[in-house]
């Protein structure tokens, strides 16, 4: 492939995911309203576990149907390059993103948020991660597996919680796209516009990995940093653009709850995946991973237990964590 063919996809795979992510988000804000569903479980669970399905397939098609050695690293790359990139790159992203907003003066620096959501979210998630990571001491496999059922009965209950929170007020909704003349339109259009969304989204996240792959082999650029950059960047790309185009809009809860939500889906669904398909044997590196992922959520849940809130400046310094640990592979293989 060419640069410019690559350049070419590359522009397209970020048209395509916009477009994706609008109609998704719209869709799935219209059906949260007509189920008369909190904005809370909207973000951090409808439209969290919406835009992980297409990367959470790959962990499962690596460890279940893949052969070779390559099956277990496929999946556990995958597995734990999820909540990595959330809780160091994705959040700060937020933070930092809120301050252009603010700076371009299309709204105030702070976020708008139900704090009392994100602290739950982020428990559940370093609740459910260090058993995870204590579980990459210990070899037994009826403990893993004990592990995989505790962690997905916490998922579980978290969604249940999450659903049984009272519906909000009425806030501002545009028109369904697919509908813009209906007052109310029917579930079978807020179904249909959501899974074009979402193909979209998962479609422009591949065009991404295939032109990112094309553009880094024609500058050289190193296979571990490919795989440490650009693949976890295109797996998280749907939650990164419902959660900027939110954040634009002003609706904080669903572009936190989304990140927020995604980490503790992470944290527990595909983990019980590797913990039963894998001997969970973890390389130095990928434990260094999940203990940064840890770092991370549990400095912005600090933040929470002493300020009651987050200062974007703050938690946009999570970022260091994810520079350091690359470049501590660029420098010394680590």
């Amino acid at each position: 492939m060419s640069m410019l063919m690559a350049v070419a996809i590359f522009f397209a795979s970020i048209v395509v995911t916009l477009g994706g992510c609008a109609l998704f988000t719209n869709g799935i804000e219209w059906f949260g309203k007509r189920r008369k569903i909190s904005e809370g479980a909207i973000g951090s669970v409808l439209a969290a576990v919406g835009t992980t399905l297409p990367e959470t397939s790959i962990p499962i098609i690596a460890i279940f149907f893949g052969t070779g050695q390559e099956r277990t690293e496929v999946g556990l790359g995958a597995i734990l390059g999820a909540p990595f990139m959330l809780s160091t790159l994705v959040l700060p992203v937020l933070a930092f993103l809120l301050l252009l907003y603010a700076r371009l003066g299309k709204r105030e620096a702070v976020f708008k948020l139900d704090y009392r959501e994100v602290r739950v979210d982020l428990l559940f998630f370093l609740s459910a991660y260090a058993i995870a990571v204590g579980c990459g001491f210990v070899v037994s496999r009826p403990v893993h597996y004990l592990a995989a059922v505790v962690l997905i009965a916490s998922y579980v209950y978290y969604m249940r919680l999450k659903f049984s929170a009272a519906a909000d007020g009425e806030s501002e909704l545009e028109p369904l796209i697919f509908a813009p003349k209906r007052a109310v339109p029917s579930y079978g259009m807020i179904g249909l516009q959501g899974v074009v969304g979402l193909v979209g989204l998962a479609g422009g996240a591949h065009l991404f990995v295939t032109a990112a792959k094309s553009i880094a082999e024609d500058l050289h650029v190193s296979p571990l940093l490919l795989a440490l950059l650009i693949a976890p960047v295109a797996t998280e790309l749907p939650e990164m653009s419902n959660s900027f185009l939110w954040l634009y809009r002003k609706k904080d809860r669903l572009a936190v709850g989304n990140v927020t939500g995604a980490m503790v889906f992470q944290g527990t669904f595909p983990v019980s995946i590797g913990l039963i398909g894998t001997d969970w044997s973890l390389a130095p590196s990928a434990m260094a991973t999940m203990g940064l992922a840890l770092v991370a959520a549990g400095a912005s849940t600090l933040q929470l237990v002493w300020g009651g809130h987050w200062r974007p400046w703050l938690l946009g310094g999570g970022v260091a964590l994810y520079l350091g640990y690359t470049a501590s592979l660029y420098y010394y293989g680590f």
